[in-house]
């Protein structure tokens, strides 16, 4: 596959690094020299200086011979210029990354595809979904849902105190078949655990399972099932707009923005029952009169990493059970993790994981990466005469660090242990390290 991406920024880096492990011929087209220059002597693809709306750097990229056009550069408007250009020149698929949600209504769909963008990404929408996905479940760093909910891969923090320390998994599953231990995060190495390891204060334990194993989850993990309620949010970002509009009426919302001018225009937009304060959300005075010792959750969504990592600790000490930081500097992520401020999102990485799907080969019905375990979750599905059909699971062979974790035959959910046979047409959620992906989707074509 000839893939184009355009915008060498963080996204577009990240998109390129992800694509570059598979045997397609990318070419990076990017005005900054350096951010190139980097691309170039690291990874195995081909970059290209020059504008992306100009038509004679377009072709000289091959976007008449293009199988896919990824536009991802900050600028909204250079996206879709440069996706309608590659269009009419002859690239077969299009993508854009946007800033206006107005462009994401299901009646613009066509109006957009006879421009000849084809796929439109909003990455604030994907931020805002986990947010809200989060504060749903606030006892679990991350959730996300296979096969409409059939199987759930569910990431916890576990602490001191918590029922599933001190035992073998074998111990503690032995007669569970409704969930399993796909992978464990501890410090900085993701591990693939066999039944003699043992959880630690500190890991985060990423559980494939079935719905009906979640309260089994969350009792193991230690977590409390109390609700969240009262939200605070730092900084009236695209983010925080979008994740008020989607948290409906069930929750009391408060915002504090520190820029007056953009308060106005917050009012008609975020969620009417949300109360809007204009402050500097790193005063604690503010925050105390705000009543932040009585929130359930405080989301920091400023600018400013290093603003909202602080805040979050901040709130942290006055015991908010649930905080999340937006942190758009990928190196920051380790840190913050280190520091253990709760839920992180980026929205870069979200963008990235979100097109990556479109690019597999294999039938892939969901890709996400996974922000603390440098890792990916992927749904696939077995093909015809498939490599992974041939023998039982234990006997595949298959790279280090893979967990096949369940998989849904027929509209039921399996849990998958060594005995296990994968059938065609099997939908199988598959943890694997970031680099690996490329190396499972062979196994189910």
């Amino acid at each position: 596959m000839k893939i184009i991406v355009d915008g060498a920024g963080e996204v577009g880096t990240h998109l390129a690094k992800m694509l570059s492990r598979e045997n397609h011929h990318i070419i990076v087209l990017d005005t900054n020299e350096a951010h190139l220059s980097y691309l170039d002597a690291n990874y195995d693809l081909q970059t290209l200086v020059g504008g992306p709306t100009s038509i004679e750097k377009l072709k000289e990229a091959g976007a008449s011979s293009c199988d896919l056009f990824i536009a991802v550069t900050p600028d909204e408007s250079r996206n879709l210029t440069a996706c309608i250009l590659a269009a009419k020149l002859g690239a077969k698929k299009t993508v854009a990354r946007i800033d206006n949600p107005e462009y994401m209504h299901d009646e613009y769909k066509a109006f957009f595809d006879q421009l000849g963008i084809h796929s439109l990404i909003y990455p604030e929408q994907l931020a805002a979904k986990e947010i809200v996905n989060s504060l749903k479940r606030p006892w679990a760093r991350q959730w996300h849902e296979f096969s409409n909910g059939k199987l759930v891969l569910i990431g916890v923090k576990v602490r001191e105190g918590a029922p599933i320390l001190g035992k073998t998994l074998a111990d503690v599953f032995r007669e569970e078949n409704d969930l399993r231990v796909a992978a464990i995060k501890r410090h900085n190495v993701t591990l693939i655990p066999a039944g003699k390891d043992m959880v630690q204060h500190g890991d985060l334990v990423y559980y494939i399972a079935k719905p009906s194993a979640v309260e089994t989850i969350r009792v193991l993990s230690g977590k409390k099932s109390d609700d969240i309620k009262n939200v605070m949010f730092m900084g009236g970002s695209r983010i925080a707009i979008k994740t008020t509009q989607l948290l409906g009426n069930e929750f009391t919302l408060k915002m504090i923005e520190q820029n007056r001018t953009r308060i106005d225009w917050l009012t008609t937009c975020v969620n009417p029952d949300t109360m809007i304060i204009h402050g500097d959300g790193r005063d604690v005075e503010l925050l105390e009169a705000e009543g932040i010792k009585e929130m359930d959750a405080f989301i920091s969504l400023t600018g400013s990493a290093e603003t909202n990592i602080l805040s979050c600790l901040e709130a942290k000490r006055y015991k908010v059970r649930r905080t999340i930081a937006e942190v758009e500097n990928i190196d920051y992520i380790p840190l913050a993790d280190g520091l253990d401020i709760g839920m992180i999102i980026n929205k870069k990485l979200l963008a990235a994981s979100h097109i990556y799907q479109m690019m597999l080969a294999a039938d892939v019905s969901s890709v996400k990466s996974l922000t603390f375990a440098d890792a990916e979750v992927a749904e696939f599905v077995v093909g015809n005469k498939a490599r992974i059909t041939k023998s039982p699971v234990k006997d595949l062979k298959l790279p280090d660090n893979v967990s096949l974790g369940g998989l849904v035959r027929k509209g039921k959910a399996v849990l998958i242990y060594g005995d296990t046979r994968l059938e065609e047409g099997d939908h199988v959620v598959v943890f694997c390290p970031d680099s690996t992906i490329n190396r499972i989707e062979k196994y189910f074509k």
